[in-house]
């Protein structure tokens, strides 16, 4: 029989760090209140560039279980982290899945991108590398993390669902999706847009004045007419891409900000997996011509 949520005091709890926002949350839902999950990167936060403070250090090598993502997203925290796996409890949950999922890196061989979670069908398969790592650190707890797993894999399919089904109504000729960087080619792929983003897939890539020109005349070539800034990536780069299209006589709006690398703050509806994506989609949707409820799939977007 597994350890039942009632039954977990305080101190009975797993102390799970994780390092981004969405390992967090598949963690807590998935843990239940046989949990207590704390998040390194908050809102707003870029886990390309995140260097750990003193203060992350103690709590990772504290941690009963540290979860991490993996796939050089956390770029400047690699180090830690595989120096951590050699004595700790350490799991990084993207890094095994299969490479015939993974979308490769222009740059860099065996390298690939590493923001899976932009697709729900991807992101179960991390959720249930969430669930194992849960399961192998407390077996006793193996029924309640399974069956929390099953529900919120029921739930993740229910938002697939509404995302096929909304930004299939976007007009072929306006799926364009022109972000701040590479964080949305999964989202591409899956649904079918052409993705654009001015800085590559790492925030760390810096776009010249020419990338910005040339994307320019992207904009004005295929009469796109809504970018979208990013929660964890400045917005000055999508500034001067707005400014060069009026230039050219091309008005361009901002459609929106997206959630890329970090959910909407804790405690909303944004500040969880379903609720970032469902912002995503529906915003998406809606600036570029599609159908999707104004407060999307649950009705619950600020």
């Amino acid at each position: 029989m597994g350890l039942t949520a009632t039954a977990a005091s305080a101190a009975d709890r797993l102390g799970v760090v994780a390092t981004t926002g969405m390992i967090a949350d598949a963690a807590r839902t998935v843990g239940g209140d046989l949990v207590e999950v704390r998040a390194l990167m908050g809102p707003g936060v870029d886990p390309h560039s995140y260097r750990q403070t003193r203060t992350d250090i103690v709590a990772l090598a504290r941690a009963d279980l540290v979860l991490w993502h993996g796939l050089y997203l956390e770029a400047q925290m690699e180090e830690l982290l595989h120096d951590l796996a050699e004595t700790g409890n350490v799991v990084a949950v993207a890094d095994p899945l299969s490479r015939d999922l993974l979308i490769g890196h222009d740059d860099y061989e065996n390298r690939f991108d590493p923001h899976v979670w932009m697709v729900p069908d991807l992101w179960q398969k991390v959720v249930l590398n969430v669930r194992d790592a849960l399961i192998e650190t407390r077996p006793e707890a193996a029924e309640t993390f399974t069956a929390n797993t099953q529900a919120h894999l029921a739930d993740l399919d229910t938002l697939s669902a509404y995302a096929t089904r909304a930004l299939s109504t976007v007009p072929a000729d306006s799926r364009v999706l022109v972000t701040a960087h590479d964080a949305f080619n999964y989202f591409g792929a899956a649904y079918g847009f052409d993705v654009v983003g001015i800085q590559g897939i790492s925030t760390e890539s810096e776009a010249g004045l020419k990338r910005i020109a040339d994307l320019v005349d992207l904009l004005v070539e295929r009469k796109v007419g809504a970018v979208f800034v990013e929660s964890s990536v400045s917005d000055r780069n999508m500034r001067a891409l707005v400014e060069g299209a009026a230039a050219r006589g091309h008005t361009v709006t901002i459609g929106g900000e997206l959630f890329s690398d970090a959910m909407g703050a804790p405690g909303t509806y944004e500040g969880t997996y379903i609720g970032m994506i469902d912002h995503n989609v529906t915003v998406i949707t809606r600036a570029l011509g599609g159908e999707a409820p104004v407060r999307g799939m649950a009705n619950l977007l600020n």
